[in-house]
C-alpha cells in the first residue's frame, strides 16, 4: 500500500508541475491560451488527489486523521481551476484576469498543501 501511496503522490506532483509549468509557458505571450499541459495537469491533480484522500481515509490509525476542512478547501479550489481550464481549453485566448486566476489559484492550492 505504501507503493501505491507514493506513486499517487508522485503523479499528483507531476500534475501540479504540468499545470503550473503550462501557466508559466504562457506568461510571455500576448494572448495566453489554455495549453494541453494545463488541462492534463489539472485533471491529473483532481484524480490523484481524490485517490490519495480515499487511501488516507481508509487508514485505521489513532494517531492519523484526514483534515477534511483542508481537503474540502483544496477540492473546491481545484474544481474551480479545472472548470476554468476546461471551459477555456478551445478558446482562442484567455483574458488576463482568467489567466492569472488559474495561476494564482494553483499557487494558493500549493500553499494550502504545504502550510495548513
Amino acid at each position: 500500500m505504501d507503493f501505491v501511496h507514493h506513486l499517487l503522490t508522485f503523479l499528483h506532483l507531476i500534475g501540479f508541475a504540468a499545470l503550473f509549468g503550462g501557466f508559466f509557458t504562457q506568461l510571455k505571450t500576448k494572448t495566453p491560451v489554455v495549453n494541453a499541459a494545463m488541462l492534463h495537469g489539472a485533471l491529473t491533480q483532481l484524480v490523484t488527489g481524490i485517490l490519495l484522500v480515499g487511501i488516507a481515509s481508509g487508514i485505521k490509525d489513532d494517531d492519523f486523521t484526514v483534515n477534511n476542512a483542508k481537503v474540502g478547501v483544496k477540492l473546491v479550489i481545484l474544481l474551480v481551476i479545472t472548470g476554468l481550464v476546461f471551459a477555456y481549453r478551445k478558446k482562442p485566448a484567455l483574458t488576463r484576469g482568467t489567466f492569472f486566476a488559474i495561476g494564482g489559484l494553483t499557487a494558493v492550492n500549493a500553499a494550502i498543501a504545504v502550510f495548513w
